[in-house]
């Protein structure tokens, strides 16, 4: 991956803090706050400083920004922002220190409005509008936390960087997994979930994208199996799942593939023949050209065809979330294209108690051109 200097990631995150300064500035709002703390995770934080958690952002429509971390040290060597003040010269009270930080920098913003976040519950939401009673407090759900989602959608030129080296990571991972399965060395759903864990931090990443998913053939049935793993065979005979992510700076990767070992019945035959004819198909149809809609309905029609229905949307977007917007299903929009620069996975899979389950899911960067599969998982036939 290229390395980005630090005048360059300082340009990166005032331009993104710039586009929501626009936005402010267009709907008449002085400022808007976004808190990340155990509460609520809000991708906003790192998405416009560069801090991984636990802190108050305050944005100006100036495009001033001040950060209030818990981690002062922290903050310091990683964030990107204009002024930071600690979190705990306010005794960590995010109320109080959201009103100081208000007063200390209202010269920012062009009049006295301020968008609270929507997922405040609505007890703090009152403590927050007695405390700012000297300001036009407002909280709602298309306002500046809405524009910063859809404004996520379509990844800049680090996100895209950082996301394909988590999907390089993830490859080199499954690589090593399709190896060892075959020398014996993994036996179990626990081993590979071990390796991947252990593998993605020798390469440089953060941690897994969410908790991974190993299931042989007694609970592939499942579409995330509960446990995650356990220390039951994998892969067994019939069909087994593996579905993981890796982060590498902030950035996830998510990919499944099916381990179909030994002489799988009829029943199971058909349910990987339809997952990848569904796969092979609907790819074609992830490009500006289409809607996201059109590929969601294909992925229907591949499975009705043959009398068979998947109970998930065929895919979504990635990023500093494992889920992101927007989903690939027929209840998006109809007028919402597949845009250059959003990153989704495509992830037919069907499942059934008695032949098991199998899902294929790689990661697709929409293209001017067309897409790139940035991810490279497949069935595995033993």
């Amino acid at each position: 991956m290229k390395e980005y200097s630090k005048d360059e990631m300082k340009n990166i995150y005032a331009a993104r803090r710039s586009k929501l300064a626009a936005y402010l500035r267009e709907h008449e709002t002085g400022a808007a706050v976004f808190i990340d703390n155990e509460e609520h995770r809000d991708p906003s934080l790192p998405y416009y400083t560069g801090h991984p958690s636990d802190a108050c952002l305050i944005i100006f429509s100036d495009g001033f920004s001040y950060l209030i971390p818990w981690d002062e040290n922290l903050a310091k060597q990683e964030a990107f922002y204009d002024k930071l003040v600690p979190f705990t010269r306010y005794k960590n009270n995010d109320i109080d220190a959201v009103r100081a930080v208000l007063n200390i920098g209202y010269t920012h913003g062009d009049n006295s409005k301020v968008e609270l976040p929507p997922y405040l519950t609505y007890p703090n939401y009152l403590k927050f509008i007695d405390a700012l009673a000297s300001y036009d407090c407002r909280c709602k759900e298309d306002g500046a936390y809405s524009f910063t989602v859809k404004s996520r959608m379509i990844k800049d030129e680090y996100e895209i960087e950082c996301t394909k080296e988590a999907a390089r990571v993830g490859d080199l991972i499954i690589n090593q997994i399709e190896e060892k399965i075959k020398t014996g060395e993994i036996k179990t759903e626990m081993d590979v979930a071990l390796l991947i864990e252990r593998e993605l931090r020798a390469n440089g990443c953060q941690r897994t994208g969410f908790d991974t998913l190993a299931a042989g053939p007694s609970r592939s049935f499942a579409i995330h199996a509960f446990p995650g793993y356990t220390n039951a065979e994998w892969p067994a005979e019939g069909l087994s799942i593996l579905d993981f992510g890796v982060v590498y700076k902030g950035y996830t990767s998510d990919t499944t593939l099916t381990v179909a070992k030994g002489l799988l019945s009829e029943g199971q035959e058909k349910i990987v023949r339809l997952v990848q004819k569904a796969a092979d198909e609907c790819l074609k149809l992830y490009t500006k050209d289409h809607t996201i809609v059109d590929a969601a309905k294909k992925a229907d029609a591949v499975f009705a065809a043959e009398k068979m229905k998947m109970p998930h949307t065929l895919g979504h977007a990635i990023g500093l979330e494992i889920h992101e917007f927007p989903r690939v299903s027929t209840k998006m929009d109809p007028e919402l294209h597949f845009t250059p620069g959003m990153i989704l996975t495509l992830e037919p899979g069907l499942y059934d108690p008695k032949f098991g389950g199998c899902r294929l899911e790689n990661d697709v960067l929409i293209t001017e051109e067309g897409n790139e599969v940035i991810t490279h998982s497949k069935i595995i036939r033993l």
